[in-house]
This record gives structure tokens, sequence and C-alpha cells, in this order.
């Protein structure tokens, strides 16, 4: 059965890598692959397994990801259809790019400590689309955003789900991980993002922006308004949840109703033709759910793999041949590109409990700084990735031949800073 489920999920990850070759688009292939390896479970699993069980649980899981990622892009879709992001990009008045790949480098890597990588990473190229409108220009500015984005929800307990995990499991403190993992974060997004500056020259080559050719359709004050409640609506959610302890959509789903709310009423005097354009009705008609149906898929198969033990046995594997834990743990990092960071570091939790590694030890540190930040060597290593992906449409070869090797040396680069403060602070 294990051997079945982990061709099923090898050949599915070969043919969403295949996209464009194949011609079929990769939540179809996500899709099946998510199904065919649940079927085999439950057909070839023993009764007291209870797949339909498990499913229902990991399905609680995975759902909350996908509302999250409904409802951010959601309020994101709101705010550009309103040109609310129009309060940013009318201060970023360069158009050198050198200049532009590290204000925008900067702006992701804070902003994902503060937001997260996902939310950040379709931000940010909502924005990029505004600054950068030809979309050959905008491609290498996309990859680098995935980068600072994953390097900067990295340092912060709220900035990526795997981080948060670690958080609320007690094996680091919001203190520890700023403090130990800032650094080497900052490293890792501004390698990569030196060799990118030196590989451009020139200016960005820019349409003329909507204010300079025709007045907006809203006013500022709609604009602003708008801006500022998503935003905030945004930044509340990991405030809500360390407040309620319900999950991180729960506050996404409570800013985009009460931006649905705002809208209406901003709106309310206007006819309907004019009106639906700013609708909330309309935002989800342009967000892309095919997307949305590509996370459902490659979850859904990472959980088959968990659920099968897959994944806590290669754990195992790893740290009966190879031992060191250090290296182990940037192997970890490293298969993040691969499956998702979630499970491996569910797996890791279990592996290895607190009586081993105590709160704030070596190991959860770095083991947070590898899972945030090793999914930036493929595209489909990190929810940021695959949301850039599908905003973007990337494709898998063209990341991996101009984005994937500096994120390798930006990951590398990061754990030898983390590596070698560790030792300089312990020798103190």
């Amino acid at each position: 059965m294990i051997i079945i489920i982990s061709i099923i999920f090898i050949l599915g990850y070969l043919a969403i890598a295949m996209e464009h070759p194949l011609k079929v688009n990769k939540a179809a292939t996500a899709l099946i692959t998510g199904v065919l390896c649940w079927t085999v479970f439950a057909m070839m699993a023993p009764e007291a397994a209870s797949p339909a069980h498990q499913l229902t649980e990991y399905l609680g899981e995975v759902s909350g990801i996908l509302f999250f990622l409904l409802g951010a892009m959601t309020i994101v879709e709101l705010i550009d259809a309103h040109d609310g992001f129009e309060i940013i990009t009318r201060r970023i008045n360069t158009t050198n790019k050198k200049k532009l790949i590290w204000i925008v480098g900067f702006i992701s890597f804070f902003l994902s400590a503060i937001l997260d990588n996902l939310t950040t990473t379709i931000v940010m190229i909502s924005l990029l689309r505004i600054i950068i409108p030809d979309k050959k220009e905008r491609l290498l500015f996309a990859g680098l955003i995935i980068i600072a984005a994953n390097a900067g929800g990295a340092w912060s307990p709220i900035g990526d789900v795997t981080t948060t995990m670690l958080w609320i499991g007690g094996q680091i403190t919001a203190g520890s991980i700023i403090v130990q993992t800032f650094l080497p974060s900052l490293v890792c997004f501004v390698v990569p993002a030196y060799i990118i500056s030196r590989q451009v020259s020139g200016q960005v080559e820019q349409t003329e922006r909507k204010q300079d050719i025709e007045p907006f359709d809203n006013t500022r004050r709609e604009r602003n308004t708008v801006f500022w409640v998503g935003l905030c609506s945004l930044l509340f959610v990991p405030v809500f949840k360390t407040i309620t302890h319900l999950p991180p959509y729960m506050g996404v789903l409570l800013g985009l109703g009460v931006m649905w709310v705002i809208t209406e009423m901003i709106h309310s005097g206007k006819d309907e033709a004019e009106k639906g354009l700013y609708s909330v009705n309309h935002a989800l008609r342009k967000i892309d759910t095919p997307s949305i149906l590509f996370f459902l898929g490659i979850l859904l198969s990472i959980a088959a793999l968990q659920v099968t033990g897959v994944l806590t046995d290669l754990a195992a594997s790893m740290n009966e041949t190879i031992g060191n834990i250090k290296i182990i743990t940037m192997m970890i990092g490293l298969l993040s590109s691969v499956v998702d960071n979630v499970p491996l570091v569910a797996a890791a939790q279990g592996m290895y409990g607190l009586d081993q590694y105590p709160t704030g030890h070596f190991f959860w540190e770095f083991l947070a700084y590898c899972a945030g930040t090793g999914g930036s060597c493929l595209i489909i290593g990190s929810a940021a990735g695959v949301a850039a992906m599908g905003l973007e449409k990337i494709e898998f070869f063209w990341y991996l031949k101009k984005i994937g090797w500096l994120a390798l040396i930006g990951y590398l680069a990061g754990a030898a800073v983390f590596i070698l403060q560790h030792y300089l602070l312990a020798s103190v």
C-alpha cells in the first residue's frame, strides 16, 4: 500500500512539474493525485485504520488553509479594485531596476514577518503588477518576493505556519526565535537579492499609471478607507489568533466580513452595474480558483503520506543513518521544497520530545529557519511559491533555472550564519 501511494505521489509530482510540456493544468493533476492516494489507502488499509474518519480530520486542517487563502485573496482583490495599492505605489517613484530589487525585497521581508509569507506574496505581486506592467520583467522580481517572503516569515512566530506550530507546541519562544533567526533569515534574503541586482540593469519600462492618464473612479477617501481596513484586517489575524486561539482563517473571514459591510455602505448610493465592480461578488470571480483547487489536491496528497507513516519513517531513517542533527535539520529544510513543510515539522515534533531537546534548543530554532526557508528552492515547495505560480503563471523549470539556485545559495548561507552565530554565542 505504502509503495503504491508513494508511486502515485511521485508520478503526480512529476506531472505537476511538467505542466506546460504535458499541457495539463496542475490543479487537475493535484486533485487526481490526492484522491487516488486516499482511494488506495481506503481500499487497502485495515478496518481499524478508519480512512474516512482520518480523512475528515485532515480535511479540517486542509480547509483551514484553503479558507485562509480564499479570504486573503478576496481582501487583496477588493483593495486592488478600489485602487488602494496606489497609496504605496505612488511612493515608489524609481524605475531603476537595481533600486526596485532592494525596495521590493525589503518590503516583502518585513511585511512577511507581520502578516505571513502567503499573504505577503499575494499583496506584493498585486503591487508588482502596477509597478512593472511587463510580465517578462516582472517574473524575476516575483521570484525574489518568494525568497524574501519565506525568509521574512522564518524569524517571526506568526510569519510562517511552521514557526507558529513550534511556538504553540512549546518548542520555541517568540523572543528566542526572533533573536536567533533574524540575522540568518536576513542573509538568506540578502545574498540572492544581491546576485539578482547584479544581473539587472537599466530602467523598468512602464506604461502610464492610471492616475496619470485619467481620474480614479473612486475618491481618495474611498481608496484610503478600503486600503487601511483591508491591511488592518490582515494584520489583525495573528492578534485574533493569539486572543481567541482560533485558527487564522477565522480571523481572515472576520476581516472579509467587515470589509464586505464597509464596501457595501460606501457604494450604497450607486447603481447596481457600477457598484458590482467594487463588490465582494466581483472579487470572488476574479480570484484564482484553480490555485485553490491545486492547494486542495496537493495537501490531500501530503496528508495521505502522513497518515500512512511515510514521512515519519523517512525522518526516522534519516536519524538512524545520518545521526548529525545539523545535517538532518538542513535536509528536512531541503526536503520541504519537495513536500510541504508542515507535515515535516509535525513529524520532527513527534520524533523528538521536549525532554530530549527542551524549549529554545538549537535544534528547534534551526528547524524553524530551515523549514521556513528551504521551500524557496522549488516553486511548489512553499505556500508563497504556489501562490506566485498561480498568480503569475510561473513555469516550474523557469523558476528552477532562474531562481532555485539563488534560493539554495541563500539557504546555505543563512544556515552557515545560524551555526556560526550559535557557536559564537555559546562560547561567550
